[in-house]
């Protein structure tokens, strides 16, 4: 095994295991916060322009077009270098550790409790460093291997980013409909809260509820026409939500 790798798997080593971030973005400050609160020895966030100190292992919080780059910086500086993207390989570095979370930069360490990270690594030592780091930020790692990078970041993405589409939509219609955007956010929180809640506990098919799972095709359809008046380039979104709803009732119900 790796110094390195040896040193971050050790619990009472944590503190002689020394970690560059390189990048100051909203996760590079937020892991750098977090891995001083676990008691490793940190160096940053390091802007990219910044010659990073001798460390065991340089994380790379960059953008995935830099991680080439930024990682022939670091490889003679680190004893294992690694990257925190969800969908980039490990071409260019040794591990990886990717925080299934959406960050601001203002969170505290404690954003990472109980959280996944999807990691891996070059060699069995790397992945190992990969899920001590994860373990040691209060995470649950998971191994998710170079060639499932991409479905996986694009499963992340479905789950956060493109959710927020969606809750835009809802905020432009419910504006239309008379709410003001704090109102609408403050409405309907509840409901999207209990629907992920009800996702979480028995997945999409039960979860489903509402005029498609009903075969109410007079209101679906009046709720078309509404949104073609009021705001007719989120028609696509919704006929594409709408198809794609029909599927998971049909294909249950032929199951």
């Amino acid at each position: 095994m790796s110094s390195a790798s040896a040193r971050v798997s050790e619990t009472s080593a944590v503190a002689k295991t020394s970690v560059a971030v390189i990048g100051a973005g909203r996760l590079g400050r937020v892991l750098a916060r977090a891995l001083v609160q676990a008691g490793f020895e940190v160096a940053g966030p390091l802007g990219r322009d910044e010659i990073a100190p001798q460390s065991d292992i340089a994380l790379l919080c960059v953008p995935d077009a830099d991680v080439s780059d930024a990682a022939a910086a670091a490889r003679s500086r680190a004893g294992l270098v690694g990257h925190v993207s969800g969908a980039t390989t490990l071409e260019h570095v040794d591990l990886s550790i990717h925080p299934l979370q959406t960050f601001t930069g203002t969170e505290s360490p404690e954003v990472f409790s109980g959280i996944g990270a999807a990691v891996d690594g070059r060699t069995p030592d790397a992945l190992a460093a990969a899920e001590a780091l994860a373990l040691a930020l209060g995470a649950r790692p998971f191994r998710v291997a170079d060639g499932d990078r991409a479905e996986y970041h694009a499963a992340a993405s479905l789950a956060s980013n493109l959710v927020l589409t969606v809750l835009d939509a809802t905020e432009r219609l419910a504006a239309d409909a008379g709410l003001t955007a704090d109102d609408a956010r403050d409405l309907f929180t509840p409901l999207v809260r209990r629907a992920v809640e009800n996702w979480a506990e028995r997945g999409a098919r039960d979860a489903l509820t509402g005029p498609i799972v009903r075969g109410d095709e007079e209101t679906v359809e009046r709720q078309r026409a509404a949104i073609d008046t009021a705001a007719p380039d989120l028609l696509p979104m919704f006929d594409a939500l709408v198809a794609r709803t029909r599927t998971i009732v049909d294909r249950d119900l032929v199951a």
